[in-house]
C-alpha cells in the first residue's frame, strides 16, 4: 500500500480542498499529514481511517512586520527540516500551493523513488498577492523550474490547465475542482425565518471571504442604488470588509449581513437563498481563471448563480445554463443582471443546476485525483 505524505501550510482545520482529498486518499493508501499548530493542538492526533495529522512547528503572528516576515521564514524552515526528515518514509509527497514545492522536490532528492504531487490550488504566480513584479518573476522561475520535477500536478481550472501547458511546456494537468460532497437538495427558508422576508422578495446571497478584489464594493454599491425594493442581498462570511458590510446594513434595508456559519449547516443556509453572487474582480489571472468553490456550492445547494465576467465562471454559467453573467465587471453590471433576474424562467433554471450538481460535485472529482494517483 503506497504511504502518502499531505505537505499543508496550515493548521488543517478549514482548508476543504485538503481535507476532502485526504478523506478520498485514505480510503485506498496510507495518508498522514504535515500540518502547521498554533499551539491549540496536539503534536500528533489520529484522524478518521487512521490518519496522523503532525503538527509539530508551532507558529505565532506578531504585530510588527519586519518580526512577522522573520518569524514566517523560521516556522518555514523548521516545517522543511521537519518534513525532510520524515519524507523517507513515504513513496508520495503531496505538495500543496507553491510554498510546499520546494520541499517535495528536495525529499526526492534524498529518496530517488519518491514521487511529488504538485496540487495548485490557484494560478499561483498570478495571484491577488503577487502583483509586486519581483516577486512575481522570483515565483515563476522557481514554479518553472520545480514543476518538471513533479510526477504529476493538478490545477483547479482548465484555463489555469492550458496556461501551464503554455509556460511550461508540461503535459495538461490534472483538473481536479474543488467541489463539495454532494448533498440531499433540499431546500430551507432560513434567511426568511430569520430576517422576516416575504417570499416574494428574492434573496441574492454573497457568501466567503469579505475581502478586496471579491466584488464586494460593487455589490454594496449596486443594492445602495437598487430601486426595485424587492430584491434583497445578504453577505455571509468574515473579513476585512466585514465593517463596510456592516455599515451598509444599517443604512439599506435591502442589504443583510450574517456571520459566517460551521460548515456542517453551510448548505442549509446556502439553499435558503434564489441567487448566489460570485463577482469576482478582473483584476488578476488568478480571478480570471479561477472556477471558485463558492461556485460549486451555490450548485450543490440547488441556486442558480450571478457571476462576472471572467473566463472560466462564464464559461461554466453559460454551458449549463446556470444563471446570468454581466456584461461588464462593475455596479452597472451587476445590476443589470439583478433587474434581468425576474424574467428568467426561474424554474428552468432549477432544472440546469439540478443536471450541473450531479456533474460538479467531489464524487466526480475524487474520480480524477484516483486516476492521477494510479498513474504514478
Amino acid at each position: 500500500m503506497k504511504k502518502i505524505a499531505i505537505l499543508v501550510l496550515n493548521e488543517y482545520i478549514n482548508d476543504s480542498r485538503v481535507i476532502k482529498q485526504v478523506e478520498s486518499l485514505s480510503c485506498k493508501y496510507k495518508v498522514d499529514v504535515f500540518a502547521l499548530n498554533n499551539g491549540e493542538f496536539d503534536t500528533i492526533v489520529k484522524h478518521s481511517n487512521n490518519v496522523k495529522i503532525f503538527r509539530k512547528v508551532n507558529y505565532s503572528k506578531p504585530s510588527d512586520f519586519f518580526l512577522k516576515k522573520i518569524k514566517q521564514a523560521f516556522v518555514y524552515l523548521q516545517y522543511l527540516f521537519f518534513s525532510l526528515m520524515n519524507l523517507k518514509d513515504y513513496d508520495v509527497v503531496h505538495c500543496n500551493d507553491l510554498e510546499t514545492l520546494p520541499i517535495g522536490v528536495l525529499g526526492k532528492l534524498f529518496k530517488r523513488k519518491l514521487k511529488v504531487v504538485y496540487d495548485a490550488h490557484e494560478y499561483e504566480t498570478e495571484t491577488l498577492w503577487m502583483q509586486n513584479k519581483y516577486k512575481k518573476f522570483l515565483a515563476k522561475k522557481l514554479e518553472g523550474f520545480l514543476i518538471h520535477y513533479a510526477d504529476a500536478t493538478s490545477v483547479v481550472s482548465d484555463g489555469i490547465a492550458n496556461e501551464y501547458v503554455r509556460l511550461y511546456n508540461i503535459e495538461k494537468p490534472y483538473l481536479v475542482l474543488n467541489t463539495p460532497n454532494l448533498a440531499p437538495n433540499i431546500k430551507q427558508n432560513l434567511f426568511r425565518e430569520k430576517f422576516d422576508i416575504p417570499q416574494e422578495k428574492k434573496i441574492f446571497l454573497y457568501q466567503g471571504g469579505l475581502t478586496k478584489g471579491r466584488g464586494i464594493e460593487i455589490l454594496l454599491e449596486s443594492f445602495s442604488n437598487l430601486e426595485d425594493t424587492n430584491q434583497v442581498i445578504i453577505f455571509m462570511g468574515y473579513g476585512y470588509l466585514e465593517s463596510e458590510v456592516k455599515k451598509y446594513a444599517a443604512k439599506y434595508d435591502n442589504i443583510i449581513f450574517h456571520p459566517a456559519v460551521a460548515p456542517e449547516v453551510l448548505l442549509s443556509y446556502t439553499s435558503s437563498a434564489d441567487f448566489g453572487v460570485l463577482f469576482y474582480e478582473d483584476n488578476c489571472l488568478n480571478h480570471r481563471y479561477c472556477s471558485p468553490n463558492k461556485m460549486f456550492e451555490y450548485l450543490v445547494a440547488g441556486i442558480p448563480v450571478i457571476s462576472s465576467n471572467l473566463v472560466e465562471m462564464k464559461r461554466l454559467v453559460e454551458t449549463y445554463h446556470l444563471g446570468l453573467v454581466a456584461i461588464t465587471n462593475d455596479s452597472e453590471g451587476f445590476s443589470e443582471c439583478v433587474k434581468e433576474s425576474p424574467k428568467m424562467d426561474y424554474q428552468e433554471l432549477l432544472e440546469k443546476v439540478e443536471v450541473a450538481r450531479t456533474i460538479f460535485n467531489w464524487a466526480e472529482q475524487e474520480k480524477v485525483l484516483y486516476r492521477m494517483y494510479e498513474s504514478l
